[in-house]
């Protein structure tokens, strides 16, 4: 029985680390400037300069790395879930066979 609920703790605590995992990716997403053309009207020189950072390939967040993260996260979370999943199962397996 100890077995089951440390499967279950484990299962719990894997879908805990892909849901921050989704997070941290959703979050990173979500500050990653738009790839919009330059609009043909002036700006003035202190948006200029902020405009020019942001498509500064330094300062701004990988976007295919974060969806890579984000569909880690989503396959960790899933993963987790099975694994409860299958604790459930056995736990109503053994109920069965018990009862």
């Amino acid at each position: 029985m100890d077995s089951i609920g440390s499967a279950f703790n484990s299962g719990i605590s894997t879908i805990q680390s892909g849901q921050r995992r989704v997070d941290q990716a959703a979050l990173s997403i979500a500050g990653a400037p738009a790839n919009t053309p330059p609009s043909p009207v002036q700006t003035p020189p202190q948006q200029q300069v902020n405009a020019s950072t942001a498509n500064d390939p330094t300062t701004r967040p990988d976007l295919a790395e974060s969806l890579v993260e984000l569909r880690i996260g989503q396959n960790q979370a899933e993963a987790g879930a099975r694994v409860v999943k299958t604790a459930d199962d056995l736990l109503g397996t053994m109920i069965d066979t018990t009862a």
